[in-house]
């Protein structure tokens, strides 16, 4: 059993929330390449370099890493090909929780570096555009104007859930856009917020569909298509966004959730999704493009949703929120969400009426005699 640390680097440039491994580097860029010569070109590094780190690594984990024929290019051997699909799925299922390890570090050094960087603390499902929100406020034009927005990912309901035991100042989920009364969604959200209490802020808007394989070679268009054909297909934990519309669609389709098979199957992400499809190990899940484009898959969209932020009443007046309000309504953010595969800006920063976006209360107005 090989054991694994962990390190962490300080930089002013933005960059993806990864652990890296300087192996799977090595690996990478030569199964990319072709050759041990192209991939040490790509790195930067010499041939002689990368030749000796292979024979290092070879050594410390006691398994060859390259086939060696003479005459022949060096390709990787079958270890060396698992290590780097465990990698790939290590990375996937606990991107959220690494992004949230950075978000927790990022706000110590924050407030060490620069006590005038407001913080503002977003519980959120995992979402790309979030991720994107977060460099974005760090960078502001100013010093004065800078935010960290120190986000936690976790499902949606259990977003609203922080938000009211006061663990978090803003909270993040997703319904299908126009959604109707006595729903999943209406079951699940409606006992967790109450008009006038709480503030739904627009954030964006968003698509979610069947993530498959290049090709689409089930010709998956639907989740009956997903049923009838006996797909294997890979959900999200309870407790998640994703996993309220799915019940949702199912009902929609008058599908009972053990139509589907893998339907038990919970993953952590969108991303982990993506990646069991792209492993051969699940023929499709339901997420967001930007994830299925990440992973190399096919994209079928079946619905459009919206991603809402909301805070308590009394928290719309705090330094952080007013800024994060601020930022949303900008030409630049607005820009910068509408190049995310599926993501369009939709009222980003309004404080909205939630009796309209979410239609779930009727209030009796009583008569006046006359």
């Amino acid at each position: 059993m090989h054991r694994l640390q962990l390190h962490y680097t300080l930089s002013r440039d933005a960059s993806p929330a990864l652990v890296r491994n300087p192996l799977i580097d090595l690996l990478q860029a030569v199964s990319n390449q072709g050759s041990i010569s192209g991939g040490a070109r790509a790195l930067g590094l010499s041939y002689r370099h990368v030749w000796g780190e292979l024979k290092r690594w070879e050594n410390e984990l006691g398994n060859e890493l390259m086939v060696w024929e003479k005459g022949q290019s060096a390709r990787l051997t079958d270890f060396a090909a698992k290590l780097m699909w465990a990698e790939r799925q290590a990375q996937a299922r606990l991107a959220p929780q690494i992004e949230a390890l950075r978000a927790e570090l990022e706000r110590s050094f924050a407030q060490a570096f620069d006590d005038r960087v407001h913080v503002l603390t977003l519980y959120a499902s995992h979402d790309e555009a979030i991720s994107s929100l977060r460099e974005i406020a760090l960078r502001g034009p100013d010093e004065a104007s800078r935010l960290h927005l120190d986000v936690r990912f976790t499902g949606s309901v259990d977003a609203i859930r922080a938000l009211n035991e006061g663990r978090c100042v803003m909270a993040g989920f997703h319904t299908l856009e126009n959604s109707s009364p006595k729903t999943r969604s209406e079951r699940t959200y409606k006992p967790l917020l109450q008009p006038g209490l709480h503030k739904i802020i627009g954030f964006a808007r968003r698509t979610q569909g069947l993530m498959v394989a290049p090709g689409n070679p089930l010709a998956l268009r639907s989740l009956s298509d997903v049923a009838t054909r006996h797909a294997r297909f890979a959900n999200r934990a309870l407790g998640s966004g994703t996993r309220v519309v799915l019940d949702e669609l199912l009902d929609q389709a008058n599908l009972n959730a053990t139509a589907l098979s893998g339907y038990d199957r919970a993953e952590p992400s969108h991303a982990a999704v993506a990646q069991l499809v792209a492993s051969g190990q699940c023929d499709a899940g339901l997420g967001i493009a930007a994830a299925a484009q990440h992973a190399g898959l096919d994209f079928v969209p079946l619905v459009d949703e919206r991603y809402h932020l909301v805070c308590l009443k009394s928290a719309l007046e705090q330094p952080g929120v007013q800024q994060l309000r601020q930022l949303l309504q900008t030409p630049d953010w607005q820009a910068r969400v509408g190049v995310i595969p599926g993501y369009a800006s939709q009222q980003s920063g309004e404080v909205l009426s939630m009796r309209k976006v979410l239609p779930w209360w009727s209030f009796s107005h009583k008569k006046v005699p006359a």
